[in-house]
């Protein structure tokens, strides 16, 4: 009975459909209006929508904002085994799961030059079979207590790392052993992960952010600087890499005298000690070697503009680039707030500009990000390809405005106040925290370097914070990168006097800066 009368229901509404359609269909097209019916007039419509009942009257102001949260900055402590290797544990026993890593001092600017490329490589062929097993087995034995391990590959170090419940912790931290200590490195897992690592990198270069990021890498530090070429190679030295070069990589830089087990969650000292103890206690070499901290490079002036031609590219890439800090330099964290101001934040200088205002981009950005040696400072955006001379010329007249126009005291406090109550999200999963514990090791920061840096952030002045401002974000020294379709890039940006375009391909030599 019931199927029966959805049976007739749905018949109706379908005949009621097409007879309300037939009755359109004779009147002739109809538009849907907001005007109002001819018996009531538009301020009575509008004072309608004004009534609001007594018992709502409080929307009408916006509530308060609440107290903001206490800030909980994690405690980091550590230790140190026979054989050299640290210990680094943060303890948060809120949830059944921990996070472990083995960290090295070897990141992507360890490849040794023409060997692009080969520090991803190696690391990643640490998940590709342990000991016993092959990549399979190895996969199967992960997902087996609900787990898989990951690798991670910043400029200045590398991570291999796993998060299990508590009660799989020693048989991950056995299978976490044997990728660090007996990797397979076979010739047919190299081959693979070769191929595939090409492959990911003819899928970067087709990215506009990507291509601006080694442009701008190679033309602050350098083609032969560490910090002048991007973890992945190029297309030349990935082809000439041989599993040879892996197997020395490891054997020189995966050790432990330069590496440190890093243990966050539900987990104690003490605990995270006997782990290490058990698993790496007895892993022994006479190599050491020394963190690489490559040397800082000179500023100079801008004197061209790299174009990397890309022929009906709606929008074009906008990147500035230069030499900024070390981690630990006195000027650092009034570095990090500068950028904020100028474009770290939504309510920054450059975003309201060029979004909020103009309308030229979703966004623009700016950091001053640090490394154990100089990092970069960098700003930029993607706009509209028909205002990229327009968006530069807002962009550059933002950088001469830091000189024109001083930060103010409100544009400190509400760049410190984002920073601060950000760095809570550097810590919100075990993994995450980490991973944090990882940098204060590559970084050879102190344990507490956390609570610092509030300290430090709430200390910065605003003399401080003008002074770093003009001297990092110079429009004269910060070097420029487009991505782009040549054609509209040089009808409209010759004529802005920035330099003089020169064009440029991934895997060219780059020009030499003192003969532009």
């Amino acid at each position: 009975m019931l199927t029966s009368n959805l049976s007739s229901l749905c018949t109706f509404g379908m005949l009621l459909v097409f007879l309300t359609a037939c009755s359109g269909a004779q009147r002739g097209p109809q538009t849907m209006s907001t005007k109002p019916a001819e018996d009531q007039t538009a301020p009575e419509i509008e004072e309608a929508f004004r009534e609001v009942p007594e018992s709502e009257g409080w929307r009408a102001e916006a509530p308060e904002p609440g107290e903001p949260m206490d800030l909980d900055v994690p405690l980091f402590e550590e230790g140190r085994l026979d054989n050299g290797m640290r210990v680094i544990v943060s303890r948060r026993p809120d949830l059944p799961l921990v996070s472990f890593s083995v960290a090295f001092l070897a990141g992507s600017a360890s490849d040794p030059s023409g060997k692009g490329g080969l520090a991803r490589l190696t690391y990643q062929l640490l998940l590709e079979g342990a000991g016993e097993r092959d990549a399979m087995e190895l996969a199967d034995a992960f997902a087996d207590l609900g787990t898989s391990p990951y690798t991670r590959l910043p400029f200045d170090g590398g991570l291999v790392g796993v998060s299990v419940l508590t009660r799989n912790a020693n048989p991950a931290l056995e299978l976490l052993a044997d990728m660090v200590r007996r990797p397979r490195l076979a010739e047919a897992d190299f081959e693979r992960q070769r191929s595939e690592q090409k492959a990911n990198l003819t899928r970067l270069l087709a990215e506009p952010g990507y291509l601006s990021r080694v442009a701008i890498a190679k033309m602050v530090f350098g083609e032969d600087h560490p910090y002048g070429r991007l973890s992945h190679g190029t297309t030349d030295s990935l082809a000439a890499l041989t599993l040879q070069d892996v197997q020395d990589f490891y054997d020189s830089h995966l050790i432990p005298t330069s590496a440190a087990f890093v243990a966050t969650g539900d987990v104690d000292l003490d605990t995270a000690m006997e782990w290490a103890e058990a698993h790496f206690g007895d892993w022994r070499t006479e190599k050491e070697r020394d963190p690489l901290t490559p040397a800082a490079p000179t500023p100079f002036e801008r004197r061209r503009i790299l174009l990397i031609e890309r022929p009906g590219l709606q929008q074009t890439r906008v990147m500035l680039g230069g030499p900024a800090l070390a981690v630990g330099d006195e000027n650092e964290v009034p570095l990090r707030l500068a950028s904020q101001v100028f474009g770290g934040m939504f309510g920054s200088r450059l975003n309201l500009n060029l979004r909020e205002d103009k309308g030229f981009t979703y966004g623009a950005y700016s950091s001053a990000a640090p490394r154990r040696g100089v990092g970069l400072v960098s700003a930029g955006s993607a706009v509209e390809t028909g205002v990229t001379g327009a968006a530069l010329t807002e962009i550059f007249k933002e950088l001469h405005g830091l000189r024109e126009r001083p930060i103010t005291d409100e544009e400190l406090h509400a760049a410190r106040e984002g920073f601060i109550r950000a760095i809570p999200g550097w810590f919100e999963t075990v993994g995450a925290l980490g991973q944090t514990g990882a940098r204060l090791f590559w970084r050879d920061l102190p344990m507490n370097h956390y609570s610092r840096l509030v300290e430090s952030l709430e200390a910065v002045t605003l003399e401080q914070i003008q002074d770093v401002a003009v001297r990092y974000f110079n429009p004269d020294t910060l070097q420029l990168v487009l991505v782009g379709d040549p054609e509209v890039v040089e009808e409209q940006v010759v004529d802005l006097d920035l330099g003089r375009l020169v064009s440029w391909e991934p895997g060219q030599p780059l020009p030499a800066a003192e003969t532009d």
